[in-house]
C-alpha cells in the first residue's frame, strides 16, 4: 500500500485537472470508507479507499476540500460479492465524477480532517543524527530515501550512512550531481528524479551491495571536517619492483 501512496504522490504534481480513481485495497470488504475527495479548489478528485494510500497525494496538492464517503447505491455497480470495490464501488464513482455528478451525490459527507493520514514516513532528528527510511529501491538498485536535500543544508561533500540490524553497519557516502560523478568503489548521495536524495554506485546495485530494502530504517551521521576527507571505498595494494 505504501508503494502504491508513494507512486501517486510521485505522479499528482503532474496529472492535469481531473479525476484520479486509485485502488490499493487490502481491506475491501471491511468496515472501511470508499472516498472520493475534492482537491485543488474543486478543479479534480481523487477516488480510492480510506486507507492513507490518497493521503500524500492529497496533502502535496494543497489539502482536500470536500469529502464523501460512497455510500449511495445508485451510483454504484451492483455487487455479486464485497471483494471487488474496485470495479462495483471506485470505477462508477469515478466515472460519474467525469460526467459532472455532484460530488456530495455520491454519498454521505466525511469531515476532511477525519480521514486516514498518510502511510509515508518522515525524518527527524535523533541527536546529531538524522533518521531516517529506505523508501523504495528502483530497479538499478539506487535506494531512495525520505530525505529532502534541504534537510543537509550544510553539512559537508561527506557524511556517514548507519544502517543494518541495530543500524551497526556504517559506509561512508559521497554526495555527487550525478551518477557517473561517482568514483569506483565510491557509495554515492545523489538528488534523484524526484527531488529526494538516493543511496547509489556507478554502474551497480547500491541496495545489493549494502543489503538496503524497502522500509529498512537508516541514519545519515555529519561529518566533521576533520572526517570530511575519509574513505572506505576500494583499495588496490601496489607493489614497486625493479625493472629486470
Amino acid at each position: 500500500m505504501r508503494a502504491g501512496a508513494l507512486c501517486l504522490a510521485r505522479a499528482v504534481q503532474y496529472l492535469c485537472p481531473g479525476v484520479v480513481l486509485a485502488v490499493v485495497d487490502p481491506g475491501v470488504g471491511t468496515d472501511r470508507r470508499a472516498i472520493a475527495v475534492e482537491v485543488g479548489e474543486g478543479e479534480s478528485f481523487l477516488v480510492g479507499p480510506d486507507n492513507g494510500v490518497l493521503a500524500p497525494a492529497v496533502a502535496m496538492i494543497g489539502g482536500a476540500g470536500r469529502a464523501v464517503a460512497l455510500t449511495n447505491t445508485e451510483y454504484q455497480l451492483p455487487a455479486p460479492g464485497p471483494t471487488f470495490a474496485g470495479r462495483d464501488v471506485f470505477a462508477p464513482a469515478a466515472a460519474h465524477l467525469c460526467l459532472g455528478v455532484d460530488l456530495y451525490e455520491l454519498g454521505e459527507r466525511v469531515d476532511p480532517a477525519s480521514l486516514l493520514p498518510g502511510v509515508l514516513p518522515v525524518t527527524h532528528l535523533d541527536g546529531d543524527e538524522l533518521a531516517a527510511e529506505v523508501l523504495w529501491v528502483d530497479r538499478y538498485g539506487n535506494a531512495q530515501l525520505n530525505v529532502d536535500p534541504d534537510e543537509l543544508e550544510g553539512w559537508g561533500r561527506r557524511l556517514r550512512l548507519r544502517f543494518g540490524e541495530g543500524l551497526t553497519d556504517g559506509r561512508t557516502l559521497v554526495r555527487a550531481h550525478a551518477y557517473g560523478d561517482l568514483s569506483p568503489g565510491d557509495v554515492g548521495l545523489i538528488v534523484d528524479s524526484y527531488g529526494l536524495l538516493s543511496v547509489a554506485i556507478s554502474r551497480g546495485s547500491a541496495a545489493e551491495r549494502l543489503g538496503l530494502a524497502a522500509g529498512d530504517p537508516v541514519r545519515l551521521v555529519r561529518l566533521d571536517d576533520a572526517d570530511d576527507g575519509a574513505t572506505d571505498g576500494v583499495t588496490s595494494p601496489v607493489q614497486l619492483r625493479p625493472r629486470g
